[in-house]
């Protein structure tokens, strides 16, 4: 069983919560997806979820969220991006993300997809291998260093 903060664990289950009204594959990701994973002492400040542009929405209305426009300025993009402050650990949502990669955008896009159980809720997470390769896309120090800690749990 994972030993998850209370807040944390509280905002799982109310996008699991959420979950019945979406139509399209949805993932956690990032520092939180990496807790799920067994990854210990993190600390996650936001949830962050990718999903379909139409389900980023329903997701965004559904738990009383705002889109906020993305002008696509940093390292991240997406056609939809949204936060939820009401849950214990805030909610970032995402849609069609991309990353830059040099002068290019690259798709941010998961291939697998592993249900973890919270009780009597599910959410989904890529597979540990995956988030190795996206933290290393993602490339900042912060994730290049959870890279190495994801691998020492896969050897």
């Amino acid at each position: 069983m994972l030993d998850l903060p209370t807040p944390l664990t509280l905002s799982l289950e109310t996008v699991a919560s959420a979950a019945p009204a979406l139509r399209d594959p949805w993932w956690v990701f990032g520092g939180t997806a990496m807790a799920l994973a067994g990854l210990e002492g993190l600390h996650v400040p936001d949830i962050d979820i990718l999903t379909s542009a139409r389900d980023a929405r329903v997701l965004l209305e559904t738990l009383g969220g705002e889109a906020v426009p993305d002008l696509g300025e940093g390292v991240f993009r997406s056609r939809v991006f949204g936060r939820i402050l009401t849950t214990p650990v805030p909610l970032e949502i995402m849609a069609d993300m991309d990353i830059r990669d040099g002068g290019d955008w690259v798709p941010v896009q998961f291939h697998t997809r592993l249900p973890v159980s919270l009780g009597d809720v599910t959410v989904y997470i890529p597979t540990i291998e995956e988030q190795i390769a996206m933290a290393r896309l993602f490339g900042r120090p912060k994730d290049l260093q959870r890279a190495e800690a994801l691998e020492r749990l896969i050897r």
